[in-house]
């Protein structure tokens, strides 16, 4: 209701329909308005007003901000507006509730602009809930549980055969099985690799879905899952995948990514410790990877599982992800770097498709034999 009373007002200071509006005209509408706006809108709107040159504001912007929607040249016209926000940052924001305090610290989390902060810390809804990544971590440790149970073995667990024979691990010798390229992140080798993956995934990934929606962040896990077990198929042909770390490892470097490419916007606390720390776990994490596959500890009746789902998922993090991160709020489909990446990702799958068809038989690669 507010949106619309407020566009009917401002459509009837352009009367020609030029697209545009007078500056003396909006601004004394935006001082003289009775509707209640959100702050940030309200700051957003005279930083707009001010930022321009030429006298007149776009009629376009103006309704994608009362839509909640930003486009490049809006946020063009308030990053080299000549007047700053009137309030000051979030940290001096007092009397906040618990959710609102945990929403500001996700914003400085994850945001490397001011801006964009106060935008999303006025903007966050709980509808819809971040439910992604946990419901994909909840699934993950009750079908490890499962197994455990039943298996009565809980670290290494890829030495049992029978946990090789469930049809949700990914083998070369099953990849007709076109669901195996996706259900091999529901296993995981043991206890360590479960929980190690389900820690980063909850600590990283559910702050990037409260910030960047369902949507993006789950296309993001997916295609480093996706990507993961294709990669495998070529490089690794006579290994099995189990675990989610291709996914894991898509959010994870693009998260760093995005922190490194925005150091100093960033005000997340200790980052360069945490940098550090998140860099020695994941590769302390490749490096057993490498070591399970080949050096394996125990005698076991196959190759073991591959690691190169690691190293897919962050080359898939940071190409794709870093770019679905810096484009808070933006829409992709506008972005020709975004298209550019699509291509090449279609390209990777199309190849891997005829690969997998194709390359065994031609280069003769001698499988294990199916659980």
């Amino acid at each position: 209701m507010e949106k619309s009373i407020y566009c009917r007002r401002v459509a009837g200071l352009d009367p020609d329909n030029t697209g545009f509006i007078a500056v003396e005209n909006f601004t004394s509408l935006v001082e003289h308005h009775e509707l209640q706006l959100d702050p940030s809108k309200l700051d957003m709107l005279l930083a707009l007003v001010q930022s321009n040159e030429d006298g007149q504001v776009c009629y376009q912007e103006l309704i994608e901000l009362m839509s909640s929607k930003r486009s490049s040249s809006f946020r063009r016209a308030i990053a080299n507006g000549r007047r700053t926000l009137q309030r000051e940052i979030l940290l001096d924001e007092t009397g906040l509730g618990l959710y609102k305090r945990f929403v500001r610290y996700v914003a400085y989390e994850i945001l490397p602009c001011e801006t964009d902060r106060r935008w999303y810390f006025h903007q966050n809804r709980l509808c819809p809930p971040p439910v992604f990544i946990a419901v994909i971590t909840i699934v993950q440790i009750i079908v490890f549980m499962c197994y455990g149970v039943m298996l009565n073995k809980w670290v290494l667990q890829t030495y049992q055969p029978d946990f090789m024979k469930s049809p949700l691990v990914y083998h070369p010798g099953h990849r007709a099985q076109v669901w195996r390229f996706f259900s091999y992140m529901f296993m995981h080798v043991g206890l360590e690799q479960l929980g190690f993956n389900a820690l980063l995934q909850l600590m990283i990934g559910v702050p990037l879905e409260m910030v960047h929606g369902v949507l993006r962040i789950s296309l993001l896990y997916m295609a480093g899952v996706l990507a993961g077990s294709l990669t495998v198929s070529i490089t690794d042909m006579r290994a099995p995948v189990v675990g989610g770390s291709g996914g894991v490892y898509a959010l994870c470097s693009a998260h760093l990514a995005n922190v490194v490419m925005n150091w100093a916007g960033m005000r997340c606390p200790y980052k360069l410790l945490r940098m550090i720390l998140a860099l020695v776990c994941m590769s302390s994490e490749v490096g057993r990877a490498v070591w399970l596959r080949f050096s394996p500890p125990l005698p076991s009746s196959g190759p073991q599982p591959s690691f190169m789902a690691h190293l897919s998922g962050a080359v898939v993090g940071i190409s794709m992800g870093l770019l679905i991160l810096r484009s808070y709020e933006e829409s992709l489909q506008k972005q020709c770097s975004w298209w550019v990446i699509v291509f090449s990702f279609i390209t990777f799958l199309l190849f891997a498709i005829f690969w997998n068809i194709f390359a065994y038989e031609l280069l003769g690669v001698q499988i294990p034999p199916a659980p």
